[in-house]
């Protein structure tokens, strides 16, 4: 669904019940590497955000509250992202997100950039806020209501 010269870029943020280094999130950071080395080998994945000297972005502060962790990635499409999301190992990790993470009102956002183009962590803020003010847009959007590259919604059915 992706149309030629567009890829699909996501940004989600988690904010831990406690801090980082807190052992109750262990497991959580236990689970990182094996989670990214699916992203990095799953078919349609193009890039994802990683600290310095890291292969995580557990480390990047987008926000002022320590306890908020950030990701963000970009794809080939919709369908893509989506198998990797709900399709592959990562999905056991998303059904205990509960047990370290509170729920926030808005915790990831898509849209799509032009191929090539790597969405910057302030891109991918206002992308996350605009989403949390307006609902589901063109410029910023949810599984559930995805857009098209050219602004079209997608009917669910």
């Amino acid at each position: 669904m992706a149309g030629p010269g567009f890829h699909l870029a996501q940004i989600n943020i988690a904010a831990f019940q406690s801090l980082p280094d807190d052992p109750a999130n262990a497991e959580f950071f236990a689970s990182l590497d094996r989670i990214n080395a699916l992203a990095d080998a799953a078919p349609g994945f193009v890039w994802r955000m990683l600290g310095d000297g890291t292969n995580d972005a557990t480390g990047i502060r987008a926000y002022p509250d320590p306890r908020i962790l950030i990701n963000m990635s970009v794809w080939t499409g919709l369908a893509e992202l989506g198998a990797f999301v709900y399709r592959s190992g990562h999905l056991e990790v998303m059904r205990r997100r509960h047990q370290w993470f509170d729920s926030l009102p808005a915790y990831m956002a898509l849209w799509w950039v032009l191929a090539g183009e790597i969405p910057s962590v302030e891109e991918g803020r206002d992308r996350l806020d605009r989403l949390t003010r307006l609902g589901p847009t063109a410029e910023a959007f949810t599984f559930r209501q995805p857009f098209t590259p050219d602004g079209r919604p997608v009917a669910i059915a």
